[in-house]
């Protein structure tokens, strides 16, 4: 089998085994904060942090609908101005939950990013919401899940332990919540619309 082979054969057998469950759990969350104008905050690391910015540019863009109020999300990884201050100032393991205490209020939803779970910035943001307020806590994670995956109330896991296919699986994962929500958005078209 070749290299080539090999990747899509894992990265299939891989995608079987997602949990569906979590991401219809995770679809009901996004598109009820939608409708409550709660705020959505999302963040990550490296690779994460592309999928957590390509998420927020996705969600806010692609599900608008004139009948419905828009997404409320951050990306708390696109402000380098803030991020770096905060990195340098109060150290990088406080990037996301600096940033994020200015504005969480309770019934808010927070999405930490981390192939390996482990990611103290990560963590301790998803800490601070669990303890800040009645807020839901979403991760997406690879490998063994680290400590992210036992923090949070829904779990997206991608079982396994290829640096690259877990992070093609959560921008896959990105892309399916983005799709799964515009279709949600879709079915509440008022009937005058739908001619």
């Amino acid at each position: 089998m070749s290299v080539v082979q090999k990747y899509f054969a894992d990265l299939k057998n891989t995608i079987d085994l997602l949990d569906e469950v979590a991401i219809e759990t995770a679809v009901s969350t996004l598109h009820t904060a939608r409708l409550h104008g709660k705020q959505v905050f999302v963040m990550g690391n490296g690779g994460s942090a592309s999928t957590a910015t390509h998420f927020a540019c996705d969600l806010n863009k692609n599900t608008r609908a004139d009948w419905l109020p828009p997404f409320r999300l951050i990306g708390l990884t696109d402000n380098m101005a803030i991020f770096a201050a905060y990195a340098n100032d109060e150290g990088y393991e406080n990037v996301f939950v600096k940033q994020m205490a200015n504005f969480l209020r309770p019934g808010d939803v927070v999405i930490g990013i981390s192939a390996s779970g482990n990611s103290e910035n990560v963590l301790r943001a998803i800490q601070f919401a669990n303890e800040t307020g009645q807020n839901t806590t979403i991760g997406l994670t690879g490998f063994s899940s680290g400590k992210l995956g036992p923090m949070v109330d829904i779990h997206m896991h991608v079982p396994s332990d290829n640096i690259e296919q877990v992070e093609d699986l959560h921008l896959v994962l990105a892309h399916l919540l983005t799709t799964a929500l515009r279709e949600k958005v879709q079915a509440m078209r008022p009937l005058q619309l739908q001619a």
